[in-house]
């Protein structure tokens, strides 16, 4: 997406724009989009709440609010809710009518005036408040009306697609897909081969630049090859270099290399370096990088140990023996706290090599793969498609930690520190609406 702005005039432009923004077209969801004058800013989905008792719209529309001040320049608001219940009765627009004005109650007292409000159900779309037949006649305009909108056509255009609806339990099975000939043999021969070279700084240094090669090259680039494959895969089955490979994408190798020695994770005596498949092995500038920081011997954790627990855990707390600050950086960025703004051109194509990675085998690394996907998600701010990634890898490995910690705080409805932050959120399209 090139950085220009669109113009939007009519209301199921509005409504052709969220599906985009989101990447999905909701269901049983609010929707509230933050306005700075006639600008849109931060665009928030959540479920529906289960009933409509005063108390449950009332700590709902709480939620809300506590998610919506983080637009700190916003002055209004608009808001719609995608439902399929009393469309058939004709009672859409009572069922609903308690939580608008529940939010709207929420909005004004956080400062924020609700410019407008729609309903949208399977086929029909509505204002929320229109009680005027000659205005708005039941059940309302055709859905495809928002499909066939100048916005909606222009986002296709721009390459911009909209993913089915996320359902609140996706259905989630280990991996079924096409055998790919000889990577299975050749991920285990890798894993076999880093032993204990991924308590080796110089080793993580060379498994991080191979990585972070990867993920810039141009777009398009072709497949990776089977040796390549199988090595990436098997760096994520290992998870002191799977967390970072997701730090390094978000805060640079430096990070990474500082959040590793913080954890202890090093060891000396470590004679031999790890080898790169012949596709990954120039690695610009891999020598100079190589760290010249004082061995240790003191003793590493264990290979499975899972360094997102870095922040406030007891066990990171004995490991940060050099560098509490750097244990803490790397604690931050798992929880889009640090940097500032992070990587997100790097973050994007990590999305996508993962992605291929999980394509093309079953197992403990596509778990893995599929667990750095929903991270990246929810770093983004799409806790739908976070939780369905993260169920994914539930299904494929399951009792997988990581996956196990993220849907945590995903159900939770805890939001990543950048998505909070307007200056730092990843945008999905590359200019504004206005």
């Amino acid at each position: 997406m090139t950085n220009e702005s669109m113009t939007i005039s009519r209301p199921e432009d509005i409504l052709g724009y969220i599906p985009h923004a989101l990447g999905l077209w909701p269901e049983e969801s609010l929707v509230a989009l933050t306005l700075q004058g006639k600008t849109l800013g931060a665009t928030l989905r959540a479920d529906l709440p289960p009933d409509s008792r005063p108390s449950r719209l009332a700590a709902f529309a709480g939620k809300i609010g506590e998610y919506l001040a983080a637009d700190s320049s916003a002055d209004g608001a608009l808001l719609v809710v995608y439902s399929g219940s009393g469309w058939e009765d004709g009672t859409a627009g009572e069922r609903h009518r308690p939580l608008f004005r529940c939010l709207e109650e929420m909005l004004a007292a956080g400062g924020l005036v609700l410019r407008d409000a729609w309903l949208v159900g399977p086929g029909h779309w509505r204002g929320a408040f229109c009680e005027d037949p000659a205005c708005c006649p039941w059940p309302g305009h055709p859905v495809e009306k928002i499909h066939d909108s100048r916005l909606n056509a222009e986002m296709v255009f721009r390459g911009s697609s909209v993913a089915p609806a996320v359902s609140a339990d996706p259905p989630s099975a280990p991996y079924a897909g096409p055998a790919d000939p000889g990577l299975e043999e050749e991920e285990a021969a890798a894993l076999e081969r880093f032993g204990e070279l991924w308590r080796d700084r110089t080793s993580l240094g060379t498994m991080l630049d191979a990585w972070l090669r990867v993920l810039d090259r141009a777009d398009g680039a072709p497949a990776l090859g089977t040796a390549s494959a199988a090595f990436l895969r098997a760096s994520l089955r290992i998870p002191a270099w799977r967390d970072a490979v997701a730090v390094g994408a978000a805060a640079g190798r430096d990070t990474a290399c500082a959040g590793a020695e913080a954890f202890g994770f090093f060891r000396g005596g470590i004679r031999r370096g790890l080898q790169l498949p012949d596709e990954l092995a120039c690695v610009p500038g891999a020598a100079e990088h190589a760290d010249a920081t004082e061995q240790t011997d003191a003793p590493a954790p264990e290979r499975g140990s899972v360094s997102f627990q870095a922040r406030g855990g007891n066990a990171a707390k004995t490991r940060a023996r050099k560098d509490p600050a750097a244990l803490l950086r790397y604690g931050d960025v798992l929880l889009g706290l640090h940097p500032a703004v992070p990587d997100w051109k790097r973050l994007d194509a990590l999305e996508r090599v993962l992605g291929e990675l999980a394509a093309r085998g079953g197992g403990e690394a596509r778990a893995a793969a599929l667990t750095l996907r929903g991270w990246i998600q929810w770093c983004r701010g799409s806790g739908s498609l976070a939780d369905a990634l993260l169920s994914q890898a539930e299904a494929e490995h399951p009792g997988y930690r990581l996956a196990a910690l993220l849907m945590e705080l995903v159900h939770r409805g805890t939001l990543c520190g950048w998505a909070r932050n307007r200056a730092a959120a990843w945008r999905r399209f590359g200019g504004t609406a206005a």
